[in-house]
């Protein structure tokens, strides 16, 4: 990697409490101390990002595809080793897409794109963890 390549900065502010900052600029805290339980966690953050990866392409793919979607909600769990360094294993991505006259066969197609072929964090993670993928559509 060059120095050119944009980077992320992580700085301790205290006991296990840090400052994250973005490549462009955004900041974020990130609690380390479970207890104190303050701000995310790193590993509550993998979940955001692999949840908002996919959630932006999904509700990008409905749009095209001219769904009327009027609420968007992506739940992800995450189901860890037991040994250390104890990663996931299983990661699930629910969608939750409320709309009218939504058509199935479109969030389908739309969530089977962003898993297999848009979602960066998804490529990412799958080496190691499994991603399973699931969606209900509500009427209204």
């Amino acid at each position: 990697m060059s120095s050119q390549e944009p980077k992320a900065v992580v700085q301790l502010i205290g006991n296990d409490l840090f400052t994250g900052y973005t490549p462009s600029g955004n900041s974020i805290t990130i609690d380390a101390d479970h207890v104190r339980n303050s701000a995310a966690s790193p590993l509550e953050l993998l979940l955001l990002a692999l949840g908002s990866c996919t959630g932006v392409d999904v509700v990008s793919i409905l749009k095209k595809k001219r769904q009327d979607v009027t609420d968007y909600r992506v739940e992800v769990r995450g189901q860890r080793r037991d040994e250390h360094p104890r990663s996931y294993k299983r990661m699930e991505v629910h969608h939750i897409v409320t709309g009218r006259n939504i058509s199935e066969q479109s969030v389908g197609q739309a969530i089977e794109l962003s898993q297999n072929k848009y979602c960066s964090v998804a490529a990412t993670l799958r080496p190691t963890a499994e991603i399973v993928s699931s969606y209900e559509v509500i009427q209204g």
